[in-house]
């Protein structure tokens, strides 16, 4: 028998009933499988890893990625449009960081919660 299933069925109503009352509505449920989704990228994940601590240019993260700017533009346009990345632009150059320290602590308990593994 599983040890991922209990052995007796039984649902426990007032257990359930608090669930439900917490359970967010689906339209957050979804945006936040989105948000994850997108953070299931490899490449997305280097480029919040390099603006963590600094923002730097399309140029500057191609470089710490090793990827073309073309490459690292288009999964910027996916960041920003997840809400995860913000650019600013300075003359003819655009900066880009963390769009805020919500996405910070979520980078960061993503990494300490692999590190307690």
């Amino acid at each position: 028998m599983s040890n991922d299933i209990c052995q007796l069925y039984y649902v426990d109503q007032q257990r359930v009933a608090r669930a439900r009352e917490r359970m967010r509505d689906d339209r957050t449920i979804v945006a936040l499988a989105e948000t994850f989704k997108v953070l299931a990228e490899p490449t997305r994940v280097r480029i919040l890893h390099a603006i963590a601590e600094e923002e730097l240019c399309v140029c500057d993260i191609a470089a710490v990625v090793n990827a073309t700017q073309s490459a690292i533009s288009h999964q910027l346009r996916i960041l920003r449009s997840a809400r995860l990345v913000k650019s600013r632009k300075a003359g003819k150059m655009v900066y880009y960081s963390l769009d805020d320290d919500h996405v910070r602590h979520l980078f960061e308990e993503g990494i300490r919660h692999l590190e307690e593994g």
